[in-house]
């Protein structure tokens, strides 16, 4: 009777035991599910409503979104569809936070605790490319921002749940080829350490825009077109290390770990936060090219989806949030700024990869957005139920 008894009590603590596992990985955030995301700009006057968005985005089974602000449209649109999102406080608004806590906890309030957890808010982007930009006063003022951010999610109940993260251009490192010798830039180290001791200390991985199409437009004589599109080429091969590289983003990867690693911080995972191709550019922008774009983007979505590191992290999966779903024609800048959408403005695709847009084929026209559906009185779970009955439908059709 006692051994029954035993075994009655040791069945229980390891069902409690296995609930109280199964509600902290629910706590704990995943910034990043699985190895592929995208940016989700929104700098145009063309593109679709956030709502046919969050259909193209379900569409293509893209899970991590990065946008550049909290816009309410977005995270209402994002609610309940499951996508995780990584919302941005826009470098604007980092003197004000860095001064003022109680202001950063508004923000919070307002932008984050007002719609998790329906939406899925799993980061704070506090800032983009501020350290190596020109803005000196912004260098000054990212760390105080990012622990009154860090301060305000911790007092609300959601730093188990929100990951607090800033991105770092190429600009911050003082040399990258090859990738073993690769140290931060003197001015920018004296900001970026007490950034990394903070970010050691919550969790938060070291998060890198690289682009090898600007590293090639950059130095077109001396860098291979191949090496920069994950095509077949000789690669580098870099002494210190012994490591071979068959494709510049690898490279650049493992050039912000060299860095890293230099500055004391080994353990810190680096999460490519912006990369991608342009589609089209000015006369001096040969590269940006249709089919240059469509073989990078092609290519580094063959890369992640083999879920592997790279050479100097071989246990280190890659992730990557691609730039960006659509074209935007209000960016500023060359030619090149404003096309390297996966999507065109109408939600057709710009290339295939792979995807279909919402206006590529008449089985993706057919889809109706859910602005059209909710304008009807349906709810999203009967929008939900009409498009499994369009899937199998088509399904149906093809097999005949």
């Amino acid at each position: 009777m006692k051994n029954r008894r035993r075994r009655h009590h040791h069945q229980l603590l390891f069902t409690f035991l296995l609930f109280l596992s199964q509600e902290t990985e629910l706590l704990t955030a995943e910034a990043f599910t699985g190895t592929y995301g995208i940016n989700y700009g929104r700098i145009a006057d063309n593109i679709p409503s956030p709502d046919e968005v969050v259909t193209l985005l379900r569409a293509a089974k893209i899970r991590n979104v990065r946008i550049y602000d909290a816009d309410h449209s977005v995270l209402e649109a994002f609610s309940g569809t499951g996508l995780q999102l990584v919302v941005g406080l826009p470098n604007g608004y980092l003197k004000d936070m860095s001064a003022n806590a109680s202001h950063a906890m508004s923000w919070v309030k307002e932008n984050v605790q007002a719609f998790h957890p329906k939406t899925s808010i799993c980061g704070i982007a506090v800032g983009n490319e501020v350290l190596g930009g020109d803005d000196y006063e912004l260098w000054e003022a990212l760390l105080g921002a990012v622990k009154n951010v860090y301060k305000a999610i911790s007092k609300l109940g959601l730093a188990d749940a929100v990951q607090i993260t800033t991105s770092h251009s190429q600009a911050v490192f003082a040399n990258s080829y090859p990738p073993s010798s690769c140290i931060f830039e003197k001015n920018a180290a004296q900001y970026m350490k007490p950034l990394l001791e903070f970010f050691s200390q919550i969790g938060s991985p070291f998060c890198l825009n690289a682009y090898p199409f600007l590293a090639y437009m950059y130095n077109p004589e001396n860098i291979d077109i191949n090496y920069a599109l994950f095509e077949k080429t000789k690669g580098i091969y870099d002494m210190k290390t012994n490591l071979h590289y068959d494709n510049m983003l690898d490279a650049q990867i493992d050039a912000a770990y060299a860095a890293l690693e230099d500055a004391g911080f080994k353990k810190m995972e680096v999460i490519v936060t912006e990369t991608g191709w342009a589609s089209r550019g000015d006369d001096n922008e040969a590269a940006a090219t249709v089919s240059n774009a469509r073989t990078y983007n092609y290519n580094l979505r063959k890369r992640l989806a083999k879920k592997k590191g790279t050479p100097l992290r071989p246990k280190m999966v890659v992730k990557a949030y691609i730039f960006a779903v659509f074209n935007e024609n209000l960016k500023s800048g060359q030619t090149s700024e404003r096309n390297f959408g996966l999507f065109k403005p109408d939600g057709s695709i710009s290339y295939d990869i792979g995807f279909h847009g919402l206006k590529s084929s008449s089985a993706d026209s057919s889809l109706l957005s859910m602005k059209a559906v909710q304008a009807q009185g349906l709810s999203k779970s009967s929008y939900i139920l009409i498009l499994t009955i369009s899937a199998a439908a088509s399904f149906l059709f093809l097999k005949q």
